[in-house]
């Protein structure tokens, strides 16, 4: 804080100030954690300003400010064989590992800060992908984790309950009739942030740490939802989203095929 000499009048000025605006409210208060305060000094016919950063409790530009502190988005893609595919592919399997690649791409996490993820898609939908999470770390989209399936054996409930958002796993559907395969099996399908946005069956949220979104009406950070940053994100390369169908709501599927 600047020091004022005693006698010259001051007035104070909060930037973004409206006189409507409600200070001592929860409104402002939790969207203002940094403001910037102006004490403007008149002396000698001279209008001086001295600015300080006055602490108020939540934020006012600062998420524009963690924005521009990250790096452009990157990502490379690479060949991956059988042995880096690991529990997530078998021989028998509707595609090869030659149709399959590893992208290597960065995401926003939780934090407001840049990681680097990675996951396994088919070769001919690598282009949509890198589109869609170029998108989403443009918006700063979080996400919480970003590694292949094959970190958890390929057993799809352990990936979900560490919200991990993933791609390619060669197991079949969660459908009645007769065995088919998903579309992860073909490497053409992406789960986002599967405790954000669970898979619901028969009413109960799959994984067990997504009941607290089975509501969808209280919109939350790394949430699916129509009209957002992740669905049109998905929707601008001609994906679809699982959250559509009324049966069974998949928050966290995305396809290229729309199964």
């Amino acid at each position: 804080m600047h020091e004022v000499a005693r006698g010259r009048p001051t007035v104070t000025v909060l930037a973004g100030y409206h006189p409507n605006m409600d200070l001592t409210g929860g409104g402002v208060q939790q969207r203002v954690r940094r403001a910037r305060e102006w004490r403007v000094i008149v002396t000698s016919g001279l209008l001086v300003a001295v600015t300080t950063l006055t602490a108020i409790g939540g934020t006012i530009g600062s998420s524009s400010a963690a924005a521009t502190s990250l790096a452009k988005f990157s990502s490379r893609v690479s060949t991956i064989d059988a042995a880096r595919l690991g529990g997530t592919w078998r021989p028998g399997c509707p595609v090869g590992p030659t149709q399959l690649r590893l992208v290597t791409m960065d995401y926003v996490n939780f934090q407001g800060e840049a990681r680097v993820g990675t996951m396994v898609v088919a070769a001919k939908v690598v282009g949509a992908v890198v589109t869609i999470f170029r998108t989403l770390y443009d918006h700063r989209f979080p996400i919480h984790s970003m590694v292949p399936e094959s970190h958890f054996g390929g057993h799809d409930p352990l990936s979900m309950a560490a919200d991990n958002t993933s791609g390619f796993n060669c197991r079949r559907a969660v459908v009645s009739g007769p065995p088919q395969w998903s579309v992860h099996a073909y490497g053409e399908a992406i789960d986002v942030n599967p405790v954000q946005n669970p898979y619901v069956f028969n009413g109960v949220a799959q994984p067990a740490a997504a009941a607290a979104y089975l509501s969808r009406a209280n919109v939350r950070p790394g949430m699916a939802e129509p009209g957002g940053v992740l669905n049109d994100a998905f929707a601008s390369v001609g994906w679809y989203w699982g959250g559509r169908w009324s049966a069974s709501p998949d928050y966290q599927h995305f396809s290229a095929t729309g199964g």
